[in-house]
């Protein structure tokens, strides 16, 4: 997926957790797939997960979360995971690594979802419990949780190698909309920052959020961003925008998070990872740029 990632396999966990943590060696591996972008992800056992950064710019996201998630798991209304334990790098793995409790559950998705206004109050009850948590001490968030200025020529760059697969004078307006738009007028808070594809379900109901390395403190907006996602539809996407009482400026800058991701996913995963290749599309239909894919 990436051309300087990491290769995880089974035996190179296996003797991570031998060396490291021998008396977790011997439960069950299994590879957990589709695999995320950043991190490879293997099941161990039931009740547990070994995440393994398989890129460079995924490295912090181990201590991070190892300081992190401790204090906002007893804020928030849904599991978030726990750490185990956290391994050391090697010459054959690089990189910090990390072993979470496993949270029982779909990510979700059309298919998983039970009710959609359901789960759009329940993922509002959620960010809205993350907004409101204390945020000493907590480093900012980089990305789109920055003011769409910080992030423009990032922006512009990704939508001119994108451009042979949009219509890209439609997503210069967007982005442009974006920019004109007041800035998140208080301080910031802490966001998630990419809810879709990281909210667990179980029988249908929001119970969990996981990948927490796009986290801190930022613009609410790149939270936001979730209502141009297949995770939320017209109407449980309006609805999860009334209960935060999300105002038109914030609006406009999640069209251009949501419009950043698109657009730069698009050209980086189009021969690797298809269902990112359709949350792609399907963000940039909602935002009304249309794409040249087959």
């Amino acid at each position: 997926m990436h051309a300087d990632e990491v290769v995880v396999t089974e035996r190179l966990v296996s003797e991570l957790l031998r060396a490291q943590l021998p008396h977790l060696a011997d439960l069950p591996l299994r590879v957990v797939e589709p695999w995320g972008t950043d991190h490879a992800v293997w099941r161990l056992g039931d009740d547990l997960s070994v995440r393994l950064p398989r890129i460079g710019w995924a490295v912090d996201q181990v201590a991070f979360e190892a300081e992190w998630l401790p204090v906002l798991g007893p804020r928030l209304p849904v599991e978030v995971p726990s750490v185990v334990a956290v391994g050391e790098p090697t010459d054959a793995h690089p990189y910090a690594w990390a072993v979470h409790g496993w949270i029982d559950g779909q990510v979700a998705g059309p298919s998983t979802i039970g009710d959609a206004v359901a789960f759009a109050d329940d993922l509002s009850e959620l960010v809205a419990a993350l907004w409101s948590c204390p945020t000493d001490g907590v480093p900012a968030a980089g990305g789109r949780a920055r003011p769409p200025a910080a992030y423009d020529d990032e922006t512009r760059a990704a939508i001119e190698r994108a451009s042979a697969l949009i219509d890209a004078g439609a997503a210069i307006a967007v982005w442009e909309e974006a920019l004109a738009a007041p800035p998140h007028p208080g301080p910031p808070v802490w966001i998630h920052g990419d809810l879709i594809g990281n909210c667990i379900v179980r029988d249908g109901r929001l119970v969990g959020l996981i990948d927490w390395g796009p986290s801190g403190v930022g613009d609410p907006a790149a939270d936001v961003q979730v209502v141009w996602t297949p995770l939320l539809g017209e109407g449980s996407g309006d609805r999860f925008l009334d209960a935060l009482q999300v105002d038109d400026a914030t609006l406009a800058r999640s069209r251009g998070a949501a419009l950043h991701q698109a657009v730069s996913a698009l050209p980086y995963y189009l021969d690797t990872h298809p269902p990112i290749i359709e949350r792609a599309r399907h963000q940039l239909a909602a935002l009304g740029v249309s794409t040249r894919l087959g």
